[in-house]
């Protein structure tokens, strides 16, 4: 259930900057770097959770968010941050110096897919809609259901908030101890 120790592995890359202009745009940059990812996890038995690249100049930075049945591990970070490091630098994706981090998602990670919502049913979420549903946009509760779309938040005793995947800006699970 991903639920294991998070580490983080850290390594710096450095391809050489572009003559001209960059060729592709960050976001088909980033697009191209996700599939990269995905073919690397998929390979190693693991799954990309999310991808964040954000900055410029010398201040890039790639994200790389791993999970795998258990948990990863350390090592798990390492050789997926050498395999996707090495693919980007030698397709030059990112112009100039960066940072590749690859670690776990988290004890409070990101519910960006539908599966996400079965896979975490009985956890407790914090779910941001587009729209005020009830007075509020932000509700926290128990994923109760998830069914053709439809999520089901119980937000109280016999209390189940209903609404579409579609409707979520955002959502996270709560950190429980």
């Amino acid at each position: 259930m991903g639920f294991g120790p998070l580490f983080c592995c850290s390594g710096a890359f450095v391809a050489s900057e572009p003559a001209g202009e960059m060729s592709l745009s960050k976001s088909q940059a980033e697009q191209q770097i996700r599939e990269i990812a995905e073919r690397v996890a998929v390979s190693e038995g693991m799954e990309v959770v999310d991808i964040e690249y954000h900055g410029g100049g010398s201040r890039r930075k790639l994200c790389v968010y791993i999970d795998k049945p258990g948990g990863i591990t350390h090592a798990d970070c390492e050789l997926i941050s050498k395999q996707v490091g090495t693919i980007v630098d030698v397709e030059e994706l990112v112009p100039g110096p960066y940072v590749l981090e690859v670690s776990s998602p988290g004890l409070d990670r990101k519910l960006l897919k539908p599966g996400d919502y079965e896979r975490f049913l009985g956890r407790k979420a914090r779910v941001r809609l587009h729209q005020p549903l009830e007075g509020q946009q932000l509700h926290i509760g128990r994923l109760r259901e998830y069914r053709d779309g439809a999520i089901g938040l119980e937000i109280g005793p016999q209390q189940v908030l209903r609404f579409r995947f579609e409707d979520v800006a955002s959502a996270r699970l709560v950190v429980e101890v």
